[in-house]
């Protein structure tokens, strides 16, 4: 086959780790490998426990690894919206040549103009994980979205830094690291998410994204094309799970399989008829029960929910949604959602999954979106961030994978802290300075 460009996304959540493998041919995203694992080791979107992190993103990527049928060393990270913030930032360089000749914009440019953006007063418990472009402007002339293969004298750049706690991201790092991964690049999951689950017209009117996930709830808003504001609840489907295994006295996991398999979020439309039994703690008996029970507690935790994600909107300052409410993860699958949601919210209300063989679940949107927005943007930036190869070159490289984690283990007990440091200033170059 052709060449083609393999990207790896890896997206630590609070139940489920997820390796997507997708191949890149012309642009088009093709998913070819899904490593899908519970996860352990977090709490409400945090890192508690990180060799239980590592054991998960392992068995995550092992098992899309024998999907695929090669080795994974690289991969794209997600970064939750906890401690985010972001804020404008300019960047200008000149372009001109010799005798201020006016020359050809090429990527080298994009890229010194990014880097002068980035020299901006940040606090030292912060750090810089990406800066985003909204427009480029070339010799006065704004609102350009590439300026590649243009002419001029002087480019700028209006665009967005987004930082993080320094702490939250080199736990996370550590972790992907102590996976025997290699990082190619890291990606605020809200952005990513929005790649792939909104359309233009929705990001130009305003639109808030919300994904609700297991341990925490990510409320993102986006106008005019770009992401405003983003802000984690630690508030999630594991709560309603914890509810109902609290009420019906049963384990979580028979808890979480009941919500699942019996579950409806609007009371109105469930039924009596439907019944099922979960064991009792502590005992060998079964409890009976009906879905309008259960429906009961649900409804009522999600109704907290959508009012704690209006409330959290206010505070950021919006106030209309012409855009509608776009939900994604998990708990927007449960049936009824979108009615009890609309009823609430009293707005336009959808759920957004991705449209690929295999990942068809809203789950997966952060994933997919991730290898999405990563390829755009190193694009954008003139980088590769996945391996280009062929059916062939992958597979003669799987006999090399315990070879190369034995490396990198043998590295790490050396002096990790040194390693780690190499490997995060190697992404972020100047960030470290």
């Amino acid at each position: 086959m052709n060449n083609s460009e393999i990207v790896v996304s890896l997206d630590i959540g609070t139940s489920s780790v997820k390796v997507i493998v997708g191949e890149m041919v012309n642009g088009a995203l093709n998913i070819i490998g899904v490593g899908n694992v519970k996860s352990k080791g977090l709490k409400k979107g945090l890192i508690v426990d990180i060799d239980e992190t590592v054991h998960s993103i392992k068995k995550a990527v092992e098992k899309a690894e024998r999907m695929v049928g090669f080795a994974i060393e690289k991969v794209v990270v997600g970064i939750p919206s906890n401690h985010i913030q972001i804020q404008d930032c300019h960047g200008v360089v000149a372009v001109a040549g010799e005798n201020r000749q006016i020359r050809e914009i090429t990527d080298e440019d994009i890229a010194r103009v990014i880097d002068a953006a980035q020299f901006i007063s940040i606090p030292p418990d912060r750090e810089i994980i990406d800066i985003i472009p909204k427009q480029f402007v070339v010799d006065g002339n704004d609102e350009i979205s590439d300026p590649r293969g243009m002419e001029g004298v002087r480019l700028e750049m209006d665009g967005v830094i987004i930082t993080t706690s320094r702490t939250f991201l080199h736990n996370i790092l550590r972790c992907v690291e102590r996976a025997g991964l290699e990082i190619s690049t890291i990606c605020l999951q809200a952005l990513s998410a929005g790649t792939i689950s909104l359309s233009k017209d929705e990001r130009d009117l305003g639109v808030a994204l919300i994904d609700i996930g297991g341990g925490s709830t990510t409320v993102s808003y986006f106008k005019d094309g770009f992401l405003k504001g983003t802000s984690a609840l630690l508030v999630g489907g594991d709560h309603i799970t914890k509810d109902l295994s609290i009420v019906l006295r049963t384990p979580f996991e028979e808890a979480e399989k009941a919500k699942i398999t019996h579950g409806h979020a609007f009371y109105e439309d469930a039924s009596q008829d439907v019944t099922f039994t979960v064991p009792i703690i502590g005992s060998d008996q079964v409890k009976h029960c009906n879905q309008l029970e259960i429906t009961e507690i649900i409804e009522a935790r999600l109704e907290e929910m959508l009012y704690l994600i209006q409330d959290e909107l206010r505070s950021i300052g919006v106030r209309e949604l012409p855009g509608g409410y776009v939900f994604t993860g998990g708990v927007s699958e449960l049936q009824g959602y979108v009615d009890l949601a609309q009823v609430i919210l009293r707005n336009n209300v959808r759920v957004a999954k991705p449209d690929y063989i295999g990942v068809r679940e809203p789950q997966y949107t952060t994933a997919v979106g991730l290898i999405q927005f990563a390829y755009e943007t190193a694009k954008l930036k003139g980088l590769q961030i996945g391996s280009t190869t062929s059916n062939a070159d992958v597979y003669e490289s799987k006999p090399n994978k315990k070879v190369t984690q034995a490396q990198a283990q043998q590295q790490k007990r050396q002096n990790p802290d040194e390693k780690l440091t190499k490997k995060v200033k190697k992404i972020f170059g100047y960030f470290f300075e």
